[in-house]
């Protein structure tokens, strides 16, 4: 297993501002311990998580950062007290790689929930040491916080699972929402919406993609396999649909007001949101008295329902659309991401990336 008192170098791509620009940067990986596993980046998944922490979007980040959350590696290295990995396993890491292991939440297995989560990038380790991401050749990662990829499924395939798969598979689970016959409506047609579309079909739900303009139409009805597609700015069909959704995924990652789709759903329905949003959402309250609807939020998933999900996805063959990408054109994945001109997910092929300082 190798000496686990070693520090470490790898590379990463990293910004160091908020402009987003990333570049390489070497930094130490901190120690590995008996619960750790080292492992080699083989792909990582772009989500808008990734460019709004980049940019400084929501007020919190620190420089430099490797971003990168939708990790799937190979173990090289486990620790003395590890059991749930060997050497040469593929495995995945999401946005959480730490948490207190002791509160109400972590006990109850929802540890994405605990206050003292540790992110996997701009965030610090109980050592002190920054946390930085899967843009990068190598990773070190408490194992309770990394799944086995199961036979079979293709590693890049598998990446945007661990954050848009997941962050859809656990609310529909977690409501009560899993069961054939249910109508539901997905908001935005980007990474996590896509997925919404691809889980909630496989789910046996009747499903509408909203979307602002026809311009996604074909995509989600001929590809995806929605039932129906509705252009929010039609007035009439808007009118037409209202209160015929059990729930909607809203997974906008901008301001948008919430009045027209929460017209949408049936008494009882629940208007799931998923887009990380820095300005706050409005609303009329008459809008949800009157049918006791819900405004909730969920976040990605537990390690449980991520390894859940993966089986869920292997035992029907879902699989995300993705464009695979080398590690130097990130900054322009970024731009097109920022335009939403991605069919549905960058994925980075890391392994086969050249690093050079």
């Amino acid at each position: 297993m190798g000496s686990l008192e070693v520090e470490r170098t790898t590379i990463g791509w990293a910004a160091s501002d908020p402009s987003a620009v990333l570049s390489p940067y070497t930094y130490t990986l901190r120690n590995t311990g008996p619960d750790d596993v080292y492992i080699k980046v083989i792909y990582c998944g772009v989500c808008h998580t990734d460019l709004h922490q980049a940019k400084n979007d929501l007020g919190m980040s620190n420089y430099p950062m490797v971003p990168g959350h939708e990790v799937v590696g190979q173990v090289l290295e486990v620790g003395s007290e590890v059991t749930k990995f060997r050497v040469g396993d593929c495995v995945g890491v999401g946005i959480v790689v730490g948490s207190c292991q002791n509160c109400a939440t972590c006990i109850s297995e929802k540890e994405q929930y605990c206050n003292k989560k540790i992110w996997n990038y701009n965030d610090v380790y109980t050592d002190g040491k920054p946390t930085q991401g899967g843009f990068a050749r190598e990773m070190i990662v408490n194992s309770k916080f990394a799944v086995k990829i199961p036979e079979g499924m293709a590693a890049e395939q598998v990446a945007p699972l661990l954050c848009a798969g997941v962050t859809v598979y656990s609310p529909l689970t977690h409501f009560g929402l899993a069961r054939p016959g249910l109508r539901g409506g997905v908001l935005g047609l980007g990474g996590v919406g896509h997925m919404g579309v691809k889980i909630a079909k496989a789910m046996g739900h009747t499903v509408t993609v909203i979307s602002s303009s026809n311009k996604k139409k074909e995509e989600a009805l001929d590809h995806l396999g929605a039932d129906e597609f509705l252009v929010s700015s039609d007035e009439e069909a808007m009118k037409a649909a209202a209160d015929s959704l059990d729930y909607i995924i809203d997974t906008v990652p901008v301001f948008h007001p919430l009045e027209p789709y929460l017209s949408l759903l049936k008494l009882d329905g629940k208007l799931i949101l998923m887009g990380v949003i820095n300005t706050p959402l409005q609303f009329v309250t008459p809008m949800v008295m009157l049918g006791r609807k819900t405004i909730t939020g969920s976040f990605i998933g537990s390690v449980k329902e991520t390894e859940e999900m993966l089986e869920f996805c292997k035992d029907r063959g879902l699989t995300s659309q993705i464009e695979v990408i080398k590690m130097d054109y990130i900054n322009k994945a970024f731009e097109r991401l920022e335009k939403n001109d991605v069919r549905y997910r960058f994925v980075v092929d890391v392994a086969g990336s050249k690093f050079d300082e």
